[in-house]
């Protein structure tokens, strides 16, 4: 009998777990499919997911298949006892022909075009990653893999034999070397990084050059630098110019708290700023960001936020809600 979800929101479908495989230790691979035989929605790499799983929980997960395979979304799930619980329930509730609600693709780490790659994966961040090393020709791409230990690096069976693939399982081999990696590269390489916040923030101290990262959890929050006085306690008001309804923002509540009351249905997920649901565009006043979605151009343009950890910088808000 299968264990059934409703869509999670509008523009959401339901599909079906076709399959359920160890990828890895602790690692499971879903294979999702339209219970109808319907085509799926096409994607492109470094897209991901937005997943209800039974419980009601919004998860994300990135899509790690073959962007040609019109018939099933494939993703790699990595199991985290001390995450929120999401992963937890992956690996103990879902089970081939569990339907979960699905929205998406959705791509926020797209493939650019450039001459030379380098790939850094941390676990389980190699998922964005082996799409993209697919739809490259040989010779214009490497990867540095790295992993607590071999049995527990999934995919690398499809990796092996691979030219320009370094798998570095920590417990043999130790912490990668990314200063010799790094050090030779052209400075018009194009590196994509994804895995731990540890790495992240260890490639973006040593490389200069374009970086692209995709982050599974919060970045370590930075002090914003005020663009006009901030309201004395620390609070605000925030319009909801299509609602339109005014709400105050105590110190010490966030903004999609408040947003919630007047409108229930505003899509979000992580609540930590790194997933990039709750985007919402800015009409009037400025925001101040804590998220790890928007580049400095687009947090400096204060066009949109992520209402789950942005807040004001001054004492009014207004939002297209």
């Amino acid at each position: 009998m299968s264990t059934t979800v409703p869509p999670p929101a509008p523009g959401a479908v339901r599909l079906t777990v076709r399959s359920v495989v160890r990828e890895a230790e602790g690692v499971l691979g879903l294979l999702l499919a339209d219970p109808t035989g319907a085509e799926l929605a096409p994607w492109e790499p470094g897209a991901h997911l937005e997943v209800t799983l039974p419980s009601g929980a919004v998860r994300h997960y990135s899509l790690c298949g073959d962007p040609a395979d019109r018939g099933t979304y494939r993703l790699g799930v990595l199991r985290e006892p001390a995450g929120r619980g999401g992963s937890e329930e992956v690996h103990t509730a879902v089970r081939e022909g569990t339907v979960l609600g699905v929205r998406g693709p959705v791509n926020r780490f797209p493939l650019v075009p450039a001459e030379r790659y380098l790939f850094i994966a941390g676990g389980i961040g190699i998922t964005p990653l082996l799409p993209m090393l697919r739809s490259l020709p040989p010779g214009s791409w490497s990867l540095l893999y790295g992993g607590r230990s071999l049995a527990s690096m999934a995919y690398r069976a499809e990796l092996a034999g691979l030219p320009g693939v370094t798998l570095v399982p920590q417990d043999t081999a130790g912490m990668p070397d990314l200063d010799a990696v790094l050090a030779p590269l052209p400075a018009d390489t194009a590196v994509y990084c994804c895995g731990p916040e540890g790495l992240l923030r260890a490639v973006e101290e040593r490389w200069p050059g374009p970086l692209h990262t995709e982050r599974f959890g919060a970045a370590p929050a930075s002090a914003p630098v005020a663009a006009e006085p901030p309201a004395e306690d620390g609070g605000f008001e925030v319009e909801l110019r299509r609602t339109g309804r005014t709400l105050r923002v105590e110190p010490g509540r966030t903004l999609l708290d408040a947003v919630r009351e007047a409108v229930p249905g505003v899509p979000y997920s992580c609540e930590e700023g790194w997933c990039g649901t709750c985007e919402t565009k800015v009409v009037a006043g400025t925001p101040e960001h804590h998220d790890s979605v928007l580049g400095e151009d687009e947090k400096a343009s204060g066009a949109t936020m992520m209402i789950c950890v942005g807040r004001s910088r001054g004492p009014r808000l207004v939002l297209d809600l």
